[in-house]
């Protein structure tokens, strides 16, 4: 995470880790302190925000910076480092006129209400990555995918699937792939139809397929789902776009979501290759990252970490640069019934977010959670055993800063929890990043290894771990 630019944090130095980085790197990573295990073979994808402005121009909100995909590779006991750019027309744009010119997310374009009037916002392509049919494809909320090579990370250009996602349609930034099919399925808002979402399945061999739509009481923003054995299940909270203030230009896109508590939590509940959706109305949530879902007999329980006040989370979005991260409240799980009942209760409690559960059990029951988090005394990498009730963690030094939790399984057949946990943590007194590979049976030990950066990765998103390694460029 080296910072090309005079650091832009608030009072607290952790507020440096959004400062650019605007050097495209290249390197073995030498300084690892213990040892890298000897299964740990394959890549670490990792997708977000690598700067947040244009030019001398700030942007406005976390969501609106270039996205920046990093790739750690492991083979033979050696590590290798390498980030680039996502070439989006946003960032080529940035590039060439050093000034901001498209519409973000929480960014207006220069020009008030004329030059942000019937404008989408930017596909910034900086929030999610998944490889998947030999493809590796940056995510973002609101538009189609863009495609990169695996090695290299070169951008590739839009992906399309072969002019099967119409250009104004949404592949979202978190799908799910069955771990018995290998089948990914994903959705996004249906910009041609207001009160749907569409979803899709695109087969191990990359060939995307439209699902029918699903109707709605109301035009949601939506972030995730998960995947059953034979359901995708939406917890669709009453997040509403106000489409006059968004069309018309008059204010930020952000600014136009109004959480709408009157308006019920919608349960929907997808069949994976065709049918009716089941839409169950409850009082209103709010929670952004499901966990996983799974049936029980003709129950659906789904799991996600919820959160209790949308100002909160708005606003430390908008003031991402001096305010503290948005954390949930706790993890919940709710349960569905075949009659459209619905009970939830709280599995833990506390500060929490970015969960993550080991892939191989999406769509049936799993044991572990895995989640960053407050601790009593600072912040740590956290693992929640349901089967016990145990909450262990990894506490990180005071002001550190930290990134989603990754599983990765020591072999493709060990037992869920038998593994290790790969997250970023950031330093501000060095100003400089470092990947931690703990072990997941005992978080709360030492890292089995840490991989020192020679520059800091600004705060990012979300990642993914493939078996494949990426492997360096010919030269």
């Amino acid at each position: 995470m080296t910072a090309a630019a005079p650091p832009t944090g608030g009072d607290d130095p952790w507020h440096q880790v959004y400062d650019a980085l605007d050097t495209e790197h290249d390197y073995e990573i030498t300084e690892i302190d213990g040892a890298l295990p000897e299964g740990l073979t394959g890549t670490l994808y990792r997708n977000g925000p690598g700067r947040w402005q244009v030019g001398e121009s700030l942007l406005d909100h976390i969501f609106d910076g270039d996205g920046m995909l990093s790739l750690f590779s492991f083979a033979d006991g050696r590590a290798r480092y390498r980030n680039r750019y996502v070439r989006t027309r946003h960032y080529r744009h940035g590039q060439r006129t050093g000034r901001t010119g498209l519409r973000g997310l929480g960014t207006q374009r220069p020009g008030g209400m004329p030059g942000n009037m019937l404008r989408p916002p930017a596909n910034v392509a900086n929030t999610g990555v998944v490889l998947h049919a030999g493809q590796l494809l940056a995510l973002w909320e609101g538009g189609r995918p863009y495609r990169l090579d695996p090695d290299t990370l070169e951008t590739l250009g839009e992906h399309s699937f072969g002019g099967r996602l119409k250009v104004m349609s949404a592949f979202s930034a978190h799908p799910s792939r069955c771990p018995d099919t290998g089948e990914l399925f994903n959705f996004g808002m249906d910009f041609t139809r207001a009160r749907s979402l569409r979803c899709y399945r695109v087969d191990p061999g990359g060939r995307l397929h439209h699902l029918p739509r699903v109707p709605l009481p109301y035009t949601p923003w939506n972030h995730d789902f998960a995947l059953t054995r034979r359901h995708l299940v939406f917890v669709v909270n009453p997040v509403i776009p106000k489409a006059a203030q968004i069309l018309l230009g008059t204010g930020s896109i952000a600014d136009g979501l109004s959480y709408e508590p009157h308006r019920p939590t919608c349960f929907a509940i997808v069949p994976r290759y065709g049918g009716k959706a089941r839409v169950i109305e409850h009082e209103a949530l709010l929670g952004f990252h499901i966990v996983n879902a799974f049936e029980d007999g003709g129950d659906i329980v789904v799991e996600f970490v919820r959160f209790a006040d949308w100002a909160q989370v708005s606003t430390a979005f908008r003031d991402f640069r001096t305010s503290d991260f948005p954390w949930g409240c706790g993890l919940m799980r709710y349960r569905v019934t075949p009659s459209g009942k619905v009970t939830g209760e709280e599995l833990c409690s506390g500060p929490m977010e970015l969960p993550h559960a080991d892939v191989r059990r999406a769509g049936r029951p799993h044991r572990h959670t895995y989640f960053a988090g407050r601790t009593g005394t600072g912040i740590g990498i956290q693992r929640f055993d349901h089967a016990t009730g145990e909450r262990a963690a990894h506490e990180l030094p005071p002001g550190h800063g930290f990134g989603e939790p990754v599983f990765v399984p020591r072999a493709p057949g060990a037992p869920e929890g038998d593994g290790w946990l790969l997250t970023l943590a950031y330093d501000p007194a060095a100003h400089r990043s470092r990947l931690l590979v703990l072990d997941a049976r005992d978080v709360a030990a030492d890292p089995v290894a840490t991989l020192h950066l020679r520059h800091h990765i600004p705060m990012g998103f979300h990642g993914a771990f493939t078996e494949r390694v990426a492997r360096p460029p010919a030269t």
